[in-house]
């Protein structure tokens, strides 16, 4: 039986499990492939990869595991140490493997919505998943000097996504989230900050025009999300980048092509039930 799983802390709440087994069942793997969750912090990501046997294909990884996962890997795919961090490891021939399959999410989930070329975009947030963000950007036509805003609830703590930037040649503004209102004159707004954060700017993001990707994915829709699709800007939620980079990540370990419809049906399904409490 070959083994794969996904590793965080929380994990409880993960959809990688339902999208994954999905995809199995739908290619005919269900009977040979299995993949669970479990519950690993930082100092526990050595521990669990010492103890994978040959079994194991991969691991998808959430926070807040995406960096330290870099140091343990004996390879690192491109994309992965430009953004500097992985969300997917894969087994091959005894040695670590590091993927970032966040990037191509987000570029699939906004060419799948309609947006295929952005010029100017605003960040909200500077963690990880904006770092992801600036490289997908970057590959959908923001490259030009100050293309890409970023805008940091603490600048201070903008360091990592500084650094992305560096790697990546992209010369990037770094200004507070307080000043979001001179920052809105752009083709696409992605919102990278946790859920409810960015509720209290909905409106005067909704009223800019601009396409809107929230990463947030449950619930939905977010305040943000409403506020844009009333205005009747485009709309993006965090479940197409979730599906679209599980779906990269099943064919790093497979060697299969995804099958994302599949994989989207059984994930759209496991959030209605979710979102109704059962």
């Amino acid at each position: 039986m070959k083994r794969a799983a996904v590793l965080g802390s929380p994990i409880a709440h993960s959809l990688s499990p339902v999208l994954h087994t999905a995809g199995y069942a739908e290619l005919g793997l269900a009977d040979r492939w299995r993949y669970d969750r479990y519950e690993c912090d930082e100092q526990g990501l050595a521990a669990f990869l010492d103890g994978c046997d040959d079994s194991w294909a991969g691991l998808s990884l959430t926070m807040p595991l995406k960096r330290v996962a870099m140091a343990l890997a004996d390879e690192v795919e491109e994309t992965a140490a430009a953004v500097g961090g992985a969300n997917t490891i894969v087994f091959d021939g005894g040695r670590r493997r590091a993927h970032n399959t966040d990037v191509a999410g987000i570029v699939a989930a906004l060419r799948e919505a309609g947006v295929r070329r952005v010029d100017t975009v605003t960040i909200l947030g500077a963690g990880a998943t904006a770092a992801s963000t600036l490289a997908a950007v970057r590959e959908l036509g923001a490259t030009e000097p100050g293309a890409v805003t970023v805008l940091a609830r603490y600048l201070a703590r903008a360091g990592g996504l500084a650094e992305a930037a560096e790697r990546m040649s992209a010369k990037v503004t770094l200004a507070p989230l307080a000043d979001i209102d001179e920052h809105l004159a752009v083709d696409l707004v992605v919102s990278t900050v946790p859920a409810g954060a960015a509720d209290s700017w909905a409106r005067t993001v909704a009223a800019s025009g601009a396409s809107v990707f929230d990463v947030v994915y449950a619930p939905w829709p977010t305040a943000l999300g409403s506020a844009a699709a009333g205005a009747g800007s485009v709309v993006v939620g965090g479940f197409p980048m979730l599906l679209h980079q599980a779906a990269a990540q099943l064919t790093l370990m497979t060697g299969r092509a995804a099958p994302v419809e599949a994989m989207r049906a059984a994930g759209e399904a496991e959030l209605a039930r979710r979102a109704a409490g059962e």
